[in-house]
């Protein structure tokens, strides 16, 4: 193990734990608020650390589809809803790639989501100082005082560079290490048994290439999905390609002007100091913004597939509605899926080599990164953990170390806790709350 020097300078102000857009977004806010001050202000700069278990920045890279866009506007970006005079805009990206002009002729709001990816890399790459690559986060343990007070949180990870471990030492602690696949209970995933996270990855490898598929069989009714239900029809150009859900279509996206105004930031301050009551009503009537739910650019795309297909005679693209895989049973010659189609309790048995889950995701489990710290975070009364506006999570009065939640707090925040809509605001109320606290402790106060 190797413990970093833990005298006063070599304390981190705040550790960041993941480094996808969340913490990168605080990443750069942090590194901007250090760049701005002044020579005689210098030891107010922040010391920040990230922590990322992935080789390289990464973000959804398994469903990088060449030619799908982004479902927020590039507008959303890292910092300018923040800071619009930033020099890490997507708008300052595409002036530095030479593509700005081009962009503006596109004549949309909604750039690529591999351009936007490659606009996230840049970021990152400028904050490379910041980050640790491959250092997984094993442990957060508390650190007290002579007085019983848990002032610092000591963070160990796995050292890239030889295999040991490294401890570092922090005031604050920023969890970001975004959601994980949510499958039905008892899936096991294999070379036949995919999630849409991995779409790309397993598609390119899939057992005999391309031309082996016969059947690709998509489970669920979301955007992620239908956005494989489409590229595996256009990727196994001799396969029939089955889309399983149980409601009756898919239901279009609610983008309107009016509704969209759930995912601005004057909607988190709205949430965050409404009635339990208040909060599910919100969420009821605001699902269709996000939660299985589908572009209705791509609904009619299909819909014309599906038609067209019709015309020819030639069906390849199948829309097997209200209906549930009830078991699947993985062999070494494919799979064996049965389906049943819940109106009439009618089961019928598929073949197929591909079975692809779009079923979402979900939070990582917080008590598993925090162990006993978890212990000192108050709870509701659903058991949920609290957390306050500024993000971080309410404790026990002897933690005074801060951890704040990037993520896994739509029960406090809404639905933007987990979306890239308020990723800038966030940060910089993240940025604000931790130069706060600074400044009272510096002070004496609290």
């Amino acid at each position: 193990m190797k413990t970093l020097p833990s005298g006063s300078d070599a304390i981190y102000d705040i550790v960041g734990v993941g480094f996808g857009p969340s913490n990168l977004a605080l990443a750069v806010a942090i590194e901007e608020y250090n760049a701005s001050l002044p020579l005689d202000r210098l030891d107010r700069r922040l010391k920040a650390g990230f922590l990322e278990a992935q080789p390289r920045f990464g973000w959804h890279r398994g469903m990088l589809i060449e030619d799908a866009t982004m479902q927020v506007s590039f507008l959303k970006d890292l910092v300018t809803l923040r800071n619009p005079t930033s020099d890490f805009s997507f708008v300052s990206y595409l002036h530095e790639q030479g593509r700005l002009v081009d962009f503006l002729n596109q004549k949309t709001f909604f750039p690529l989501r591999v351009e936007f990816h490659a606009y996230f890399e840049w970021a990152a790459s400028r904050v490379d100082h910041l980050v640790e690559y491959g250092a997984e986060v094993l442990a957060v343990e508390p650190v007290t005082d002579e007085r019983g007070e848990v002032r610092w949180l000591e963070v160990t990870s796995r050292d890239p560079a030889g295999g040991g471990t490294v401890v570092r030492r922090t005031r604050n602690l920023c969890v970001a290490t975004g959601l994980e696949p949510h499958l039905p209970p008892g899936t096991a995933l294999s070379e036949r048994v995919w999630h849409t996270s991995q779409l790309l990855d397993r598609a390119a490898n899939v057992p005999g290439g391309p031309g082996a598929v016969r059947r690709a069989v998509v489970l669920g009714a979301g955007q992620s999905a239908a956005e494989a239900v489409d590229y595996l029809h256009r990727t196994f150009p001799q396969a029939e390609v089955c889309s399983v859900f149980a409601k009756y279509g898919y239901t279009p996206a609610d983008d309107s002007p009016l509704a969209n105004r759930i995912f601005d930031p004057e909607a988190v301050d709205v949430y965050h100091g409404s009635p339990q009551n208040v909060k599910r009503s919100l969420d009821d009537y605001h699902r269709s913004t996000n939660y299985s739910v589908v572009d209705m650019d791509l609904i009619e795309s299909l819909s014309a597939t599906l038609y067209r297909e019709k015309v020819t005679g030639r069906r390849r693209l199948r829309m097997m509605n209200v209906s549930r895989i009830r078991e699947v049973q993985d062999g070494p010659e494919g799979l064996s899926l049965t389906v049943e189609y819940l109106p009439t309790g009618e089961r019928q048995v598929l073949e197929a080599d591909v079975l692809v889950h779009g079923t979402g995701y979900r939070p990582r489990d917080l008590a598993a990164l925090l162990g006993d710290l978890s212990k000192l975070c108050e709870r509701d009364d659903e058991d949920a953990v609290r957390v306050g506006r500024d993000h971080r999570v309410a404790t026990a009065e002897r933690l005074t170390a801060g951890i704040y939640l990037q993520g896994a707090t739509e029960h406090t925040h809404g639905i933007t806790s987990t979306l890239l809509s308020t990723a800038a605001v966030r940060a910089g109320e993240i940025l604000d709350s931790l130069l706060a606290r600074s400044s009272a402790a510096v002070s004496g106060v609290g």
